[in-house]
């Protein structure tokens, strides 16, 4: 079989996937829902996340137009050069990214406030069917998003043949995913802190208190950040995983005048979209079932599947074994990382509960022994993410010149084979999350409200471990990605007669300044997010208390007495909207800055700086983020005190300093991470021929 055949199998796989979600947003749809007062509260929410995403993407949308301008004029290589036709195809290429990454966040958005309603009523009919519906819900996105990220991938090959324009497409992939994260993470970590601090800190109300006015704008941005975000920053980090694995692959094949290495990129893609459908398919829970356990055994199964579907591929078609190695190395990092986040960031676990019990002596050892415990839990990640690239290195570098390097770039396709079941996971969190809400403010009984906490519980606990998934798949996808830019760099200093890149050498006096550089970007850029979330949530405490104090009734619950929540809504958007641009731009500015000064062996330093830093950031916040979140919700179920106490008071604060952490900056790095890769491999020959020294 040829490449043509893998393509196509490819095309076939992602609709089959589509067909697949389809089916899955009719079950939910069927779902039985009819008390009022939920649907109120869901439409509020839909609407909200409606609003936001429309003004977040028209924002968006004029970013896209500057950047398609720049592109066109510039990359490549300058129109003023003379062949203006691969600086159009880039340009259509960056454009379809960013359209393709947008689409993810809108179906996600548009199922999740369905699902939330359905599984909130389901929980009055016991755990089952309301896990069902929330995770069927959450698998829509990962069905779509998936499907859509392989069908763009084999779309923008076959009609470009060029491997640049690839990288192009996950650029608009990457960009429109960075400002998507970071703007939905400012959004709902603004209504998140203030409604917590007011609320449960202030006045001791419950969590989701229809009285509080921050409160549906908390539910909305569940949505906004951890639906339409996540869906877009997986979807950028599937796209460039294999963006950076084929550009290894053509050049590899061309040597042998072949393309077993291509094929074997969309052939182990494919069967990772059709093993999440499987996984997906048979994920099952019992009338009294743990809703953790349900969800780490799809992963299971997903795993499991995808291991024997490549083996039988790998010796069906000849494929060499070496590769089909590193690719199971990554996948089984992956889980493995998974795993290592879960005993961080689990209840059940003996970290979560000795910062439940450091709370009892005040938030100052909340935040101590958390922060403390959060670092412990970057270790074994970046050992996983350093043996997976070691691994990968070793196994193929015996095959020839630049096999190693494509190695690596397989061992993070492996990782992020299963990322259909991955988002499937994700996007449950935020769903359960919002019917556990919704079951608060429709009184749907005692019952219904511990089901949903337990199903938030285990959402929290999963979302944390795939956050730390997709953080180390990031990581390997990078490492792929700096070969990627050497290789471009090479092809660039090949057609201009100029000595190209080998490697870099730390003691390079440009390669230490990238270095250094590049260490900075990330801690720069989480500031940069934190400080916006900071003043966003000081501007809504003054909002709600302004509510709580003008409109009479309003703390005592008095019927007529209704929250102004469109206020609060307004407000999470609109600092939002601010806030999400100059983070972002600051990160690809640098970028451009240092390769105009110090050329490609200063990007080299760069690149590997901002890489290594920025893991150790994103893993470290990722966890602390879930930790403390789940250290509040094991003192909320009763222990330490339960609701209420000093414990409680100390766990809401320490979830509260948790929250931008988790949702906003520890994310948002990994995507910013894939974005200056990007921009440095797409000005490459730009930094060959431009720089000042």
């Amino acid at each position: 079989m040829n490449q043509t055949a893998f393509e196509i199998l490819s095309i076939v796989v992602s609709v089959v996937a589509f067909l697949f979600a389809a089916w899955l947003l009719k079950w939910v749809n069927q779902q039985p829902s009819s008390n009022k007062k939920v649907a109120e509260v869901g439409k509020l929410i839909r609407d909200g996340a409606a609003t936001f995403l429309k003004k977040e993407y028209t924002v968006l949308a004029r970013f896209t137009a500057i950047v398609s301008l720049i592109i066109l004029v510039l990359l490549p290589s300058p129109i003023w050069q003379g062949n203006i036709l691969p600086n159009i195809t880039m340009t259509i290429s960056y454009i379809a990214g960013t359209v393709f990454s947008a689409i993810a966040g809108v179906i996600g958005i548009r199922v999740a406030t369905v699902a939330n309603v359905k599984s909130a009523e389901a929980a009055q009919k016991g755990i089952k069917p309301s896990f069902m519906t929330g995770f069927r819900g959450g698998a829509v996105m990962g069905m779509a998003v998936v499907g859509g990220s392989l069908l763009g991938v084999v779309l923008v090959l076959l009609i470009t043949n060029n491997t640049t324009a690839l990288l192009g497409f996950s650029f608009g992939a990457s960009s429109l995913a960075l400002f998507a994260k970071a703007g939905g993470g400012i959004f709902t970590k603004t209504a998140d802190i203030s409604a917590d601090l007011v609320g449960k800190v202030e006045l001791g109300i419950p969590e989701d208190d229809p009285r509080n006015p921050a409160v549906i704008a908390d539910n909305v941005g569940d949505n906004v950040g951890d639906v339409a975000g996540m869906g877009a920053d997986l979807f950028d980090s599937n796209v460039a995983s294999m963006a950076a694995a084929l550009v290894m692959a053509v050049a590899l094949d061309k040597t042998t005048n072949s393309t077993i290495n291509a094929s074997m990129v969309f052939c182990y893609a494919a069967l990772g979209l059709l093993a999440s459908i499987i996984g997906v398919a048979t994920a099952k829970i019992g009338k009294n079932g743990n809703p953790t356990k349900a969800l780490n055994n799809s992963t299971y199964v997903t795993t499991a599947v995808y291991i024997v579907l490549t083996a039988l591929s790998t010796l069906a078609f000849n494929f060499e074994w070496r590769v089909w190695g590193a690719c199971i190395v990554g996948l089984l990092v992956g889980v493995i990382i998974g795993l290592a986040t879960d005993y961080f960031t689990n209840d059940e676990k003996s970290p979560v509960r000795y910062v439940a019990k450091a709370s009892n002596s005040g938030p100052a050892f909340t935040i101590l022994s958390g922060m403390s415990y959060a670092m412990l839990s970057v270790f074994p990640a970046l050992v996983g993410i350093a043996v997976a690239a070691l691994a990968a290195f070793m196994l193929c570098a015996p095959l020839g010149d630049g096999y190693a390097l494509f190695g690596i770039s397989m061992s993070a396709v492996g990782m992020l084979s299963i990322v259909g079941m991955i988002i499937s996971n994700d996007a449950y969190g935020p769903i359960v999350d919002n019917a556990r809400g919704l079951v608060e403010m429709g009184d749907l009984g005692d019952e219904a409200l511990r089901i949903t906490d337990e199903l938030d519980s285990a959402g929290n606990t999963v979302k944390a471990i795939t956050k730390g998934f997709s953080i180390a798949a990031a990581g390997l996808t990078v490492i792929a990605l700096l070969g990627a830019f050497i290789s471009e760099v090479n092809t660039s200093a090949l057609a201009l007669g100029i000595p190209g890149l080998q490697g870099f050498d730390i003691m390079d006096p440009l390669v230490f300044f990238g270095l250094i550089v590049g260490s900075a970007v990330p801690v720069i850029f989480s500031a940069m997010l934190m400080l916006g979330v900071d003043r966003n949530a000081q501007r809504m405490v003054s909002e709600i208390h302004r509510q709580f104090k003008e409109i009479v009734g309003l703390k005592e619950g008095k019927p007529e007495a209704r929250p102004e929540y469109e206020k609060c809504i307004e407000i999470a958007t609109d600092g939002a909207l601010k806030e999400l641009i100059p983070a972002g731009l600051m990160a690809i500015i640098t970028t451009v800055v240092v390769g105009l000064i110090g050329g490609v062996r200063a990007i080299g330093g760069f690149l590997t700086g901002n890489i290594v830093a920025g893991l150790v950031f994103a893993l470290f916040m990722s966890n602390a983020g879930g930790l403390w979140d789940n250290a509040k919700k094991y003192v909320e179920a009763g222990n330490e005190g339960g609701k209420g106490s000093e414990a409680h008071k100390s766990a809401v604060v320490g979830d509260t300093v948790g929250d931008p952490f988790k949702d906003t900056a520890g994310p948002s790095i990994n995507t910013q991470i894939t974005v200056v890769s990007l921009v440095a491999s797409l000005c490459s020959t730009l930094f060959l021929t431009c720089s000042l020294f």
